[in-house]
């Protein structure tokens, strides 16, 4: 179990100075951690699981995206817990602890990048590196009351990150600060300072909200109101996104099922989709060292690992058109500086030790929610009111 003072959010404490001593450079006198799927030079990238590390050796460098934020003058002070081979949202893990979630103790820290939102979250660090290829940056910012932002894909270098499923990988970060936020996000993607841009349209998908068990008073009614005093009621569109996802995706017909009670069909389908190529590619990744091994995974982990193994390639080529697919139904949908406004996940992080069987309508209806910047590969920033 978590531990201490530390919030259990750290594998192993270790100090990586900045490149320079200037105050001059973007990220001068902040301090950040790093997700254990990330490769830092004389230390095993242990995965989340102890079998991981003990049949893999040091690395021999450190992933160019924790180079990148050195090199702006932050530095590193360790590397964090993460859920066993980044194959779950819930941020448990049985062989090193949970990471105690510092917004609600009693409740899950989500995953799997939970000790980087832990720490963040903790105010161990300022900020902090994790990965998000299902929703492994957005649910545990979500979850712990801070901010969290998914890239679009391949926006952010993933040499040197142990790959999930690269059709969805991403490198994302956690702050507290929305200023610390833009500013790590600059570095890592390599961009000038520039003013913001006034979005052209903010479309709020009404569907998407009613699958939520907040309130609308505290999401849909406090978003609007922030919309409207920053930059006028003219911007705001509601759609129903499911009815356009599902005419404008064709290729969602074959993953569409009845079995959809108390979600939304279309999205139910895309999330299906997009873990369906998420198991092959983990298959295609990782199988040979799951078979090989046979590693001690923790309850879910263990089934959800040997599913993959066992995926087949049907259906895969249907995968790839339904992202092409949704990827051009958005751009028509957002047109330029559009914003699409919908809830992270469903509703209030579960309480730990859920029995599993209990959560899966939650994880059903949260894939659906984050399936749409997963598949697209837009990127998505994680808000929560929590955070200062």
């Amino acid at each position: 179990m978590a531990k201490g003072s530390e919030f259990g959010a750290f594998m192993e404490k270790f100090i990586l100075q900045p490149n320079s001593s200037s105050q001059q450079l973007p990220l001068s006198g902040l301090t950040f951690a790093v997700k254990e799927i990330f490769d830092v030079d004389g230390y095993v990238t242990g995965f989340g699981n102890p079998d991981w590390k003990r049949t893999h050796s040091a690395a021999i460098s450190t992933a160019p995206a924790v180079i990148d934020l050195l090199k702006g003058g932050a530095t590193c002070v360790g590397r964090t817990v993460m859920d066993e081979m980044a194959y779950s949202i819930n941020g448990e893990n049985i062989h090193y602890g949970t990471p105690r979630n510092p917004y609600a103790p009693d409740r899950v820290p989500g995953g799997s990048s939970s000790g980087s939102a832990v720490a963040v979250g903790a105010r161990l660090v300022d900020f902090s590196l994790g990965t998000d290829t299902g929703g492994s940056v957005r649910v545990p910012a979500s979850y712990c009351g801070i901010l969290g932002f998914r890239p679009s894909h391949d926006a952010v270098s993933t040499s040197g990150v142990i790959p999930m499923s690269q059709s969805f990988d991403t490198v994302g970060w956690f702050a507290r600060d929305p200023v610390v936020l833009n500013q790590v996000g600059r570095v890592l993607l390599h961009l000038p300072n520039v003013d913001p841009v006034r979005p052209s349209q903010v479309i709020i998908p009404d569907d998407c909200f009613s699958l939520s068990s907040i309130p609308s008073d505290r999401t849909t009614q406090v978003l609007i109101k922030s919309v409207k005093k920053l930059f006028g009621g003219q911007i705001l569109k509601h759609v129903i996104l499911g009815d356009y996802v599902k005419e404008k995706v064709p290729s969602l017909q074959h993953f569409m099922s009845e079995d959809h009670a108390y979600n939304i069909p279309s999205l139910a389908a895309l999330s299906s989709a997009m873990r369906l190529l998420q198991r092959y590619e983990f298959k295609n990744n990782h199988a040979e060292w799951v078979t090989t091994v046979n590693p001690n995974l923790g309850p879910g982990l263990h089934e959800r690992i040997w599913d993959a193994v066992r995926t087949t390639d049907e259906n895969i080529d249907v995968c790839h058109s339904m992202r092409t697919e949704l990827r051009a139904a958005l751009t028509s949908l957002l047109e330029d500086q559009g914003i699409l406004a919908l809830p992270t996940v469903p509703g209030d992080p579960p309480k730990l030790q859920t029995d599993p069987a209990t959560l899966e309508m939650f994880r059903a209806r949260a894939f659906s929610l984050l399936s749409i910047a997963g598949v697209s590969g837009f990127c998505q920033v994680s808000i929560s009111p929590s955070a200062t």
